[in-house]
C-alpha cells in the first residue's frame, strides 16, 4: 500500500512564543502556576489535568489555541479577557486553516504510522481538541496506535462517578494487547504519559480501590510498546520513561489498597526500567516508593535503606523538594526502628530541604508534595512513636493545609488524626474527627483510610458515653465491609 508522506500548504514555521501568557505567570513557577489553574478549574466544576509541562508548550507558543475546557478556566481566571488577550490565536482562525488545508491538499498528517519518523506531525495545527484530561496537544491523533487508543482512550464524561468510579477511560481490549503493533511514535509517548496523569487525577479524588484493577490493562500496553521499538532516541526515552512511571503509579494503587506484593512486584519493575536507561529521576521516584511499601509492610530497615539510596541517585536531579520527601521517607523507617534521634535528623533534613522552596526541577509526580504532605508525613513518624499529642497537631494541620483537589489526602489526615486524638485520651474530639472522614468516604474508595478508621474505633469502643462516640461507632459499623 503507497504511503502518504506529511505535506502542507504553508510551510513549517517555529512557533511565536506566548509572551503574553508568560506575563500572566509572574514569579510563580511553572508547577504553581499549574496547580493555581486546576484549582481554578475546581472553582467552576471543570477537571483538567494542567502541569508544568503544559504551562512551558502554551508559553513556548506550540499550543495556539486551547481547549473549551482550558479556555473556560483561563477566562475564570483572568475575568474579562479574551484568548486574544491572554496570548492565543483566534479560535476561528486556526480551525479555518485546518479546514483549508484539509479541501486543498492531502491529508495532513502520516495515515501510514509505519513510516512516521518525525517526533511531533509539523504539519498539524497545534490545536486542541476537548477531551479536558490531554495537556498536550494530540496533535499525533493520526498516528496514535490502536493498542494506545484502546488502552488510553477518555471514557466520556469529565466527572466520574465516586461510588463506581464510572468509566475512567483506561479500559483495554484484551486482544488488542496482544496484537503485533508497528513501531512507536511520539502520539503513543503522549498517550503513556496522560495515562499516567490520569490515573494520579483519579487517585487524587477517589483512592485506589476502584482503580487498581483498571489500571493493569495500560500497563500490559505500554511494556508491549518497548518491545515495538522505536526510531528516535528520544521517544525511546520518552516511552521507557513513561512506562516505568505507569508501573509506579499502578504500583502504588495496589500499595494504597493493601496488595503489598503486586505493589512490590511493580515498583521492582520501575526500578529495572530505571536502571536500564539510566534515568536518576525515574530510579529515584521507585526507591522513594519502595521505602514508603517497607514501612507500611513492617519492614522499616529496609525502608531506611531504601530511602538512602533514593537520595544518592537523586542528587543528580538538583530538586530539593524531592529531596525533603526522601527524607520523609528515611524518617518513616527511623520512626519504626523506634529510634526518635534517627527520626529528628531526618525530619529536620527533610524542612530545611522544602524551605528551598519548589524549582522548575521538581519532578511532575511530585504535584501532590507540598506543606500538607509534609505535616501529614511528620504526623505519621510522632504516630509510629508513640508521641500522639504532637502527631495529632500535625495532622490537624495537615488537613487544614490540603489543596480541595486532594480528596483521597484530606480524608487519609483526618483519619491519621481522628486515630492520634483517639490514642491521646481525647475520644470525643476524635469521634468530631471520625465523623468527618464518613462524609468523605462517600467521594474517596481506599482501604488504606477505612483500615486506619476501622483501628480507631477499636480504640473508642470502650469510650461510648463520651460526646459523639456512640453515633460515631454506629455510622461506622454500618459501612459496608471491605472486600
Amino acid at each position: 500500500m503507497a504511503s502518504s508522506l506529511v505535506t502542507s500548504s504553508q510551510p513549517n514555521r517555529p512557533p511565536r512564543p506566548n509572551l503574553a501568557f508568560r506575563r500572566l505567570r509572574g514569579q510563580r513557577s511553572p508547577a504553581e502556576f499549574a496547580a493555581a489553574i486546576r484549582r481554578a478549574a475546581l472553582e467552576i466544576g471543570e477537571q483538567v489535568s494542567c502541569d508544568a509541562r503544559y504551562i512551558g508548550r502554551v508559553e513556548a507558543g506550540e499550543i495556539r489555541c486551547p481547549n473549551y475546557a482550558y479556555e473556560r478556566v483561563f477566562l475564570h481566571m483572568f475575568p474579562g479577557r479574551t484568548l486574544t488577550d491572554l496570548g492565543f490565536a483566534p479560535r476561528s482562525a486556526v480551525r479555518g486553516r485546518r479546514a483549508r488545508d484539509t479541501e486543498d491538499a492531502p491529508p495532513t498528517c502520516t495515515t501510514n504510522p509505519a513510516n512516521a519518523t518525525s517526533e511531533s506531525s509539523g504539519a498539524c495545527e497545534p490545536y486542541e481538541t476537548q477531551n479536558p484530561y490531554d495537556p498536550y496537544h494530540p496533535h499525533d491523533t493520526y498516528e496514535e496506535s490502536d493498542v494506545l487508543r484502546r488502552a488510553f482512550m477518555t471514557g466520556g464524561g469529565a466527572t466520574v462517578a465516586a461510588a463506581s468510579l464510572g468509566p475512567v477511560g483506561l479500559a483495554l481490549d484484551a486482544a488488542a494487547a496482544q496484537r503485533p503493533v508497528r513501531r512507536a511514535g511520539a502520539s503513543d509517548a503522549g498517550a503513556l504519559e496522560e495515562a499516567v496523569r490520569r490515573i494520579r487525577l483519579l487517585d487524587d479524588r477517589h483512592g485506589a480501590d476502584g482503580l487498581y484493577r483498571r489500571a493493569a490493562a495500560p500497563l500490559r500496553a505500554a511494556y508491549a510498546l518497548l518491545d515495538a521499538g522505536t526510531t528516535r532516541q528520544t521517544t525511546a526515552d520518552r516511552l521507557y520513561s513513561g512506562a516505568g512511571e505507569l508501573a509506579i503509579s499502578v504500583g502504588w494503587l495496589a500499595h494504597d489498597s493493601g496488595r503489598f506484593d503486586d505493589a512490590r512486584s511493580h515498583y521492582a519493575e520501575a526500578l529495572a526500567t530505571a536502571r536500564m536507561t539510566e534515568d536518576p529521576g525515574l530510579e529515584a521516584h521507585a526507591f522513594c516508593n519502595t521505602a514508603f511499601l517497607a514501612r507500611d509492610a513492617g519492614r522499616p530497615r529496609e525502608a531506611v535503606r531504601a530511602a538512602q539510596a533514593a537520595q544518592r541517585v537523586a542528587r543528580p536531579v538538583g530538586s530539593a523538594r524531592l529531596m525533603s520527601l526522601l527524607a520523609l521517607r528515611e524518617a518513616g523507617g527511623w520512626a519504626g526502628l523506634a529510634d526518635r534521634v534517627g527520626c529528628e535528623q531526618a525530619l529536620a533534613r527533610a524542612q530545611a530541604l522544602f524551605d528551598r522552596g519548589p524549582s522548575d526541577d521538581d519532578p511532575e509526580w511530585m504535584s501532590f508534595y507540598g506543606e500538607a504532605e509534609l505535616e501529614g508525613l511528620e504526623a505519621q513518624c510522632w504516630s509510629t512513636l508513640g508521641d500522639w499529642p504532637r502527631a495529632a497537631r500535625h495532622a490537624r494541620r495537615a488537613a487544614e493545609l490540603q489543596d480541595p483537589h486532594f480528596t483521597r489526602n484530606i480524608a487519609l489526615y483526618t483519619a491519621e488524626l481522628a486515630d492520634d486524638l483517639a490514642r491521646g485520651g481525647r475520644p470525643d474530639e476524635a469521634a468530631v474527627a471520625g465523623m468527618r472522614v464518613l462524609d468523605l468516604l462517600e467521594q474517596v474508595q481506599s482501604s488504606r483510610v477505612q483500615t486506619m478508621l476501622a483501628a480507631t474505633a477499636r480504640v473508642l469502643s470502650p469510650h461510648r458515653r463520651a460526646s459523639g462516640v456512640s453515633a460515631f461507632l454506629e455510622r461506622h459499623a454500618s459501612l459496608p465491609r471491605m472486600v
